[in-house]
């Protein structure tokens, strides 16, 4: 399952019916699982951990070292789980010694030309569309998409469920479950198409716009507005997760409806 044209290190340690096609380079100490195919001219150094079934295509490099000037030549890995996919040209690099690795989760989509920075932990089931590229440390939680060609500065976090629109800069956090758009990047409601397709109940749909409206529509201060939301909104795991998401953002979030 290996092409006599591809450069195999012997030291790297490949699953059962991993396919390697033509061209494709993989280096020492890097781990691949069972069923995985490397399509040609894919790329893997020293570092990384791919899980099972996942697919690589044409142009991939995976694992090379961060571009960060911090960086002094310690030892860390990219980490991706199963059934992942990573289309054309993606690049994701190793970590520094500030998370020590770069995480991608389970059935994940990296679309062509993807970049993902040093220290970058991202969850499963996360779409990022053609062009998107995440800064160091950026967090993004599961199920997020992100449309083609966002960028994102460093130490930002997307919440889970998320939905974040083309062509948008990410300078500010993003809470779970909305859609954002715009320039600056704004609230555009929540991502109720979405919650519906993995399960969340009419009910639960209703209490996130509950929420979301008293602090994004209502355009209080956002102190003002979690306090509203806490004496107005019942205790449940969906209203904890918000509050603490926001509480949390020493970068701020993105702006409400004006």
């Amino acid at each position: 399952m290996i092409s006599p044209l591809a450069q195999v290190s012997p030291s790297a340690k490949l699953g059962e019916g991993v396919v390697v096609e033509a061209f494709s380079t993989i280096y020492d100490d890097v781990v691949i699982g069972a069923g995985t195919k490397i399509h040609p001219n894919v790329t893997i150094y020293p570092g990384a951990r791919i899980g099972e079934n996942c697919e690589i295509y044409p142009g991939a490099v995976i694992a090379v070292i961060p571009q960060d000037l911090k960086f002094d030549g310690e030892y860390t890995t990219v980490e991706i789980g199963d059934r992942t996919v990573i289309r054309e040209c993606v690049t994701i690099h190793r970590g520094t010694k500030d998370m020590w690795k770069t995480t991608v989760g389970n059935d994940c989509l990296l679309m062509t030309y993807v970049h993902v920075a040093h220290d970058c932990q991202i969850g499963n089931n996360v779409i990022m569309a053609s062009y998107s590229g995440l800064s160091g440390h950026c967090v993004v939680g599961d199920y997020a998409i992100l449309e083609g060609r966002c960028g994102s500065q460093q130490f930002i976090h997307v919440g889970a469920h998320s939905f974040i629109a083309g062509g948008s800069l990410i300078r500010k956090n993003v809470p779970p479950y909305v859609k954002c758009a715009r320039e600056p990047l704004t609230y555009a409601g929540i991502n109720s198409v979405g919650l519906r397709r993995r399960g969340y109940t009419d009910e639960q749909v209703r209490e996130i716009e509950d929420i979301y409206r008293i602090i994004f529509v209502q355009n209080s201060h956002v102190t003002k507005s979690l306090d509203i939301v806490k004496e107005t909104i019942p205790d449940s795991p969906i209203r904890r997760e918000i509050l603490s998401f926001i509480e949390a953002s020493d970068k701020g979030v993105i702006k409400g409806l004006i």
